[in-house]
């Protein structure tokens, strides 16, 4: 866990030490298309993958989006303290298991509460062991699935960063007459530029 932390501060330090250098190249955005006065300006969604992917939300921060940053971490912290929780939760009974278990009686003084209660019931220790188990790994499947929507969610939100939401759009209905099916109606019609 310490190798862990470590490792996060220094890739804050060296993300912290190259802000300027990106700054100045100005590699966060890529030039697509020159206008008279405005510059119609494209996130690079392969940065946002890759930067969410090694720190969750620099993607989100990549994509001027720094309100999802809290969200991101909310929903990673719940799932590692549920994760610690159920660890916890699983040696504990693990171990009350084991001294229910071995038959001797000068080890009952070791189990811990809520188990002492139930120490003549090995099997429901158990099967609550098991249960903390199964707990355990849907913690780690959860944190996994969160950490990916952050990336999906950087991919996405840079890919949409130059969409089109102005009121000149290009699907009108007109009223016509359709030689397919050779009658008159609505039609839903779709200009491509």
């Amino acid at each position: 866990m310490l190798a862990l932390k470590k490792w996060i501060f220094l890739l804050l330090i060296i993300f912290l030490a190259n802000e300027n250098i990106l700054a100045q190249e100005d590699s966060l955005l890529i030039p697509v298309l020159h206008l008279k006065k405005d510059t119609v300006l494209k996130f690079n969604p392969k940065k946002a993958i890759v930067r969410s992917a090694i720190i969750p939300g620099w993607g989100q921060i990549t994509n001027k989006k720094i309100w999802k940053v809290p969200l991101v971490y909310g929903a990673l912290g719940t799932t590692a303290f549920l994760f610690r929780r159920n660890i916890i939760q699983y040696r504990d009974s693990k171990s009350a298991y084991i001294l229910a278990t071995d038959n001797d009686p000068t080890n009952d003084d070791q189990i811990k509460q809520p188990y002492y209660s139930v120490k003549d019931q090995p099997e429901r220790i158990r099967e609550f062991r098991n249960a903390v188990r199964q707990n355990v790994d849907y913690c780690a499947v959860f944190f996994i699935l969160v950490w990916g929507l952050n990336v999906a969610d950087a991919a996405v939100d840079a890919h949409l960063k130059s969409f089109d939401v102005s009121d000149d759009l290009s699907i009108q209905f007109k009223a016509g007459y359709s030689p397919m099916a050779r009658t008159n109606g609505l039609s839903l019609v779709m200009t491509i530029k």
